[in-house]
């Protein structure tokens, strides 16, 4: 079942003409006129049965409460599919959706006739939205096990609003984004929670003309493969973030990658984590690939004896990997895996002060990290999820987070709890399709600790369960590759020069021999640079200069040498700088010193291809 759903200041149709033999009857032709109404513009699909109309209609219902709409026309509208069902199915699903929109006041237009119609769309962000609706597999072999938690996320009673810097909330209806086009993107896009992906974001033709990654055809869906290019740049911001990670106080652990789903805690865990998950049958056991690094830490903090002087005590594990099975529709080369690298910091906290005035530097410490990865504020948005009474009760620390961020943010705010953290904020990337991407984020969890049996002795020598934060001050390692590519392919469109971060250009400086007699001046020259950590290489392929130059600028390589007799006779260098355009001449201990000065607190690792071009193979993609 295929559904565009309009919510409308006013919608008015008139029957014309009887299209098909078994259209509905209607009394007279005259118009239907509605005001402040949703239109479900409906097409059924051959195989589409009781189970898709009922869960239709629930998707429906739930969209509309949190628009605050009560009013709702069923349109079918066979347009959106070239694969309907039979009339006699269309009308009897179209019938049964109307009998159980409960609480709705519902209309219909009649089936089978060619109308007229005119309607006026609002212009809030969750005015308008597409649904894909199927049919939930028979074979219980086949069938994919889901948590509790996720089963029950789209139940969850929930508003949404916005949260200005002076703790204002705004419902996203009435709230002006006129000043900020990329909050109303990511309004739209997490309220409606449609993660099905139309066209490839353009990351996904770079990351292979990059030489990047590419996906792995003998493979599951959503399991990459990384070239030697791809494989530097992982490994240098996954060292990168740990570092950070242990300099803010984090313990470096690894736990296993999988786990056994009948163990009490896992069952338990599983039910309030809303993720899908891998099984694997082994020996009579049934095993799980773990989707986060929580329970892995948690079995270990378990056996800790903790002091309340012992906390805030924090325990880190860089993932690789975390499996999760995302819906084959949502996965999209680096943006959306079902096997990815996670950077996951957990704190024990003595109490919810405590945890509160840790999840402050939690904050500052994720902004610092993205800043530094090469991602600026202005390139992501903010959401923060709580429920109710957790802000009733600490509003001011709420308002506090927001004010740091510096602009106005999303707010997702429960009813009731419903998973096991009280608070969760996180910064998503929006990119030029209008699909947010969460990159750090943090939780307040006020469960896990007693169902792990996690305890520390407190000032009054009586056991008591921490407050558990889950903070990975990066997003996914895969994610963050994403989201340099997408700026890139931004600067391309906009006609700018892309260019990787310089700390994790693959190469940071080419050499260019002009003639076979300059070859041993050039292979000294590298060296003397790679000696002082900066990654360089020769191109001593037989090729033009022109199309050396060219290669070059095609790998988005920082700083070109060209080497002739000039150079070799000189103290100075003639140096070619991307970020300028501009060629200019320096001495080599200046120019060393040039790049180091930006690459300074950074993680450095060496070429990981031959530093002769002419030894490298072609790579095909």
């Amino acid at each position: 079942m295929r559904i565009l759903q309009l919510h409308c200041d006013s919608m008015e149709y008139t029957p014309t003409k009887k299209e098909i033999k078994s259209a509905e009857d209607i009394e007279n032709l005259e118009t239907k006129r509605f005001e402040e109404i949703v239109v479900a513009f409906v097409s059924i699909e051959a195989g589409d049965d009781s189970s898709v109309a009922q869960n239709a209609i629930s998707q429906i219902k739930n969209s509309m409460e949190k628009i605050g709409c009560k009013k709702l026309l069923l349109y079918p509208y066979a347009h959106l599919s070239s694969n309907l069902a039979k009339p006699s199915v269309a009308i009897t699903l179209l019938k049964e959706m109307g009998e159980n929109a409960s609480g709705l006041e519902v209309s219909h237009s009649p089936f089978g006739w060619t109308k007229s119609y005119n309607l006026k769309v609002k212009g809030h962000p969750l005015a308008e939205s597409s649904k894909v609706i199927t049919k939930d597999s028979k074979d219980s072999k086949d069938k994919e096990i889901t948590s509790e938690a996720l089963r029950g996320e789209s139940k969850i009673r929930s508003y949404w609003k916005i949260m200005s810097l002076d703790g204002t909330m705004t419902d996203i209806a009435d709230f002006n984004f006129s000043n900020h086009k990329k909050l109303e993107v990511l309004a739209k896009y997490e309220s409606a929670k449609q993660r099905r992906v139309d066209e490839p974001p353009p990351h996904v033709a770079l990351m292979k003309k990059m030489t990047i990654a590419d996906y792995e055809p003998a493979s599951d869906s959503g399991n990459l493969r990384f070239f030697p290019n791809g494989r530097l740049i992982k490994s240098l911001i996954e060292c990168y973030v740990t570092d950070r990670v242990k300099e803010y106080g984090g313990c470096e652990v690894e736990t296993p990658i999988m786990y056994d789903s009948e163990h009490p805690s896992m069952v338990s865990y599983f039910n309030r984590f809303p993720a899908r998950q891998y099984n694997i049958d082994s020996d009579g056991k049934k095993l799980f690939l773990r989707f986060a690094a929580c329970f892995g830490q948690f079995l270990m903090a378990n056996q800790y004896q903790l002091s309340y002087k012992n906390l805030p005590f924090k325990l880190y594990e860089l993932t690789r990997y975390s499996f999760r099975r995302e819906q084959s529709g949502e996965l999209v080369g680096l943006r959306r895996l079902r096997a990815f690298t996670m950077p996951d910091c957990h704190a024990f906290c003595k109490d919810l002060d405590q945890a509160i005035d840790e999840i402050k530097i939690r904050f500052d410490l994720s902004r610092s990290v993205l800043h530094e990865l090469g991602i600026d504020e202005s390139d992501y948005e903010m959401a923060i999820r709580f429920t109710e009474d957790f802000y009733n009760e600490n509003k001011s620390s709420i308002e506090e987070l927001v004010q740091k961020h510096g602009k106005p943010v999303l707010v997702e705010m429960w009813k009731e709890k419903f998973f096991y953290f009280v608070l969760k904020w996180e910064f998503n990337f929006i990119d030029s399709l209008g699909k947010a991407s969460a990159l750090s984020t943090d939780q307040i969890d006020v469960e896990n600790a007693d169902r792990y049996g996690i305890e520390f002795i407190d000032e009054n020598n009586k056991p008591q369960h921490p407050i558990i934060l889950h903070n990975s001050p990066s997003g996914a390692i895969e994610r963050i590759i994403y989201v340099l590519l997408e700026k890139a392919a931004k600067d391309i469109k906009e006609g700018r020069k892309p260019q990787y971060p310089l700390w994790l250009a693959p190469t940071q400086v080419r050499v260019i021999p002009l003639k076979e007699e300059f070859y041993s001046f050039c292979e000294t020259l590298v060296d003397k640079i790679s000696s002082n950590n900066i990654r360089a290489d020769i191109d001593d392929r037989n090729e033009s200069i022109g199309k050396r130059i060219r290669d070059a600028e095609k790998e988005w390589i920082r700083y070109i040498l060209v080497i002739g007799e000039k150079e070799v006779n000189s103290e100075n260098l003639s140096i070619r700088d991307r970020t300028t355009g501009d060629v200019r001449e320096l001495p080599l201990v200046d120019f060393l010193k040039e790049i180091n000065q930006q690459t300074q607190g950074k993680p450095y690792t060496g070429l990981n291809l031959s530093k002769h071009l002419s030894e490298r193979p072609q790579l095909m993609v």
